[in-house]
């Protein structure tokens, strides 16, 4: 075939470059030693304000830190907080067009303001919507995942799989947090709940229910990140996790693996992950490591090595799972960019990208079901299929779905409707769950004139909601006859 045919998009590998952190005035006297040390990393992350001023010195302007200001007193739902290792791959080489980094002041906050990483890991208010700032229909908890906890952090909502919320912190949060309501510090607008028992406690009993709920076959163990638990006392969790007779899979969720790689190479985690790593071996039981990368800059020689370290300390895989967001991977270029640089370079499987969740101040983020069909489709072909990620829609009370599985689409109105196929562990007397139609909804400003001009009419949203889940109904039973 010849070599000159023009395709949509052009594969070229990128060789992995660590920035160079001595580019910002308050890191210039940083030690590689420094740089790789776990413990530095954790000591100097970003986490007001004033941290930030002193490590940007005159880069960005008084504008600025006024946006990133009002939106932390007026619509961040996660406290700040940014790991050195990320804020390093903000404005870094890689985005510099003619290879040269913008002029402090008015040039490199431009950069800034447009940078993907930064748009969710430091968003500021101009960032956000002012029409639409949060869906009618946003949530705290937007995939109820505390009303199916069997026991607290728990959750049991598919047949055979569990999520183990071991702790509520991260070493570094993200804008967009699924679990905004438990995760990280309260913020001006949100404040958090609250796990209540003891770890020890709660780890106990989720171990008794595992034990007594032989249909449980795979744990997700995450929190919050594990990156942030002592790792004896993971590793003691998990230790008494594979000595469940039914257990068959361990997924251990950790953006540390790309936010603090050098967590995961400390000499104590890696032959900490060996041992458990051969225990689950000798027992038939597959351990992987689920991260979280959304860019192509933020895949470093540092992160490849971690993740390499993962796989060469006895993990199945470490594969990745993003969410997709406008402003940072929302372009088939984007996301292939980035599905290659995890591939070629750092060994991590693209897995999932979600669809952002329907939580309080995210709208600027997230797409339509139409934009993510499309993004799919653009995507397949170019990387092997164990390596195409599937772009999913995490549906209220009933799971992931791949964006082509929608039942109907109301394209004007911006509503999808779903159907499931197993009841979650609060539907089991209910009848009608395997044949009810569930609803997602999108951005509202993504929808033609005349779907916005109906959601600005509509001021009993529940009412909107029930009556549109009744004519989708009417419509599929018509549609039978």
């Amino acid at each position: 075939m010849s070599t000159a045919i023009e395709q949509p998009y052009v594969y070229r590998h990128r060789e992995l470059v660590e920035p160079d952190w001595t580019r910002f005035p308050g890191w210039r006297d940083v030690t590689a030693a420094d740089w790789a040390s776990a413990q530095w990393q954790r000591a100097h992350c970003v986490k007001n304000l004033k941290q930030l001023r002193e490590l940007m010195g005159d880069l960005l302007t008084e504008a600025f830190y006024a946006d990133l200001e009002r939106d932390q007193a007026e619509r961040a739902t996660m406290s700040m907080l940014v790991p050195p290792q990320m804020m390093n791959t903000m404005v870094s080489e890689m985005t510099w067009a003619d290879g040269t980094m913008p002029a402090a002041g008015a040039e490199f906050t431009r950069a800034f303001y447009a940078d993907p990483i930064r748009r969710y890991m430091l968003p500021v208010f101009s960032d956000r919507r002012t029409d639409w700032p949060s869906h009618p229909h946003a949530t705290r908890d937007s995939l109820h995942e505390h009303d199916m906890w069997a026991v607290e952090g728990l959750t049991h909502r598919y047949p055979t799989k569990v999520l183990a919320e071991m702790l509520p912190t991260c070493p570094q949060y993200c804008g967009h947090c699924t679990r905004m309501d438990l995760v990280g510090n309260s913020t001006a607008v949100i404040d958090k709940l609250k796990l209540t028992g003891k770890p020890v406690d709660r780890y106990a009993a989720m171990l008794d229910y595992l034990q007594r709920t032989p249909q449980v076959r795979d744990v997700v163990v995450s929190g919050g990140d594990v990156a942030n638990m002592p790792w004896k006392n993971l590793e003691g969790f998990l230790d008494k996790l594979l000595d469940v007779d039914n257990i068959r899979d361990i997924r251990l969720a950790t953006k540390a693996l790309m936010g603090l790689p050098q967590h995961w190479l400390q000499p104590d985690v890696v032959e900490g992950v060996a041992r458990v790593s051969a225990k689950a071996r000798s027992r038939g039981v597959s351990i992987a490591i689920h991260t979280h990368v959304n860019n192509a800059q933020s895949v470093t020689p540092l992160v490849a090595d971690a993740a390499k370290a993962m796989l060469e300390a006895g993990v199945r895989d470490v594969r990745n799972q993003g969410v997709l967001m406008r402003g940072v991977n929302d372009t088939t270029e984007q996301l292939l960019d980035l599905c290659f640089a995890l591939q070629d370079d750092a060994m991590i499987t693209p897995y999932y990208f979600y669809m952002c969740d329907m939580i309080p101040f995210s709208e600027h983020w997230r797409l339509s079901l139409a934009e993510a069909q499309h993004l799919q489709h653009s995507m397949m072909g170019y990387l092997p299929g164990f390596a195409t990620p599937r772009i999913v829609c995490d549906v209220p009370f009933v799971g992931k779905r791949w964006v082509h599985q929608v039942d109907s689409y109301d394209t004007e109105r911006g509503m999808s409707f779903w159907r499931k196929n197993y009841r979650t562990s609060i539907e089991g007397a209910d009848t009608d769950a395997l044949s009810r139609d569930y609803v997602y909804y999108d951005p509202i400003y993504t929808l033609p004139e005349a779907g916005q001009q109906w959601w600005r009419d509509e001021g009993d949203h529940e009412a909107a909601h029930a009556v549109a889940v009744e004519r989708a109904a009417a419509s599929r039973e018509a549609s039978l006859v």
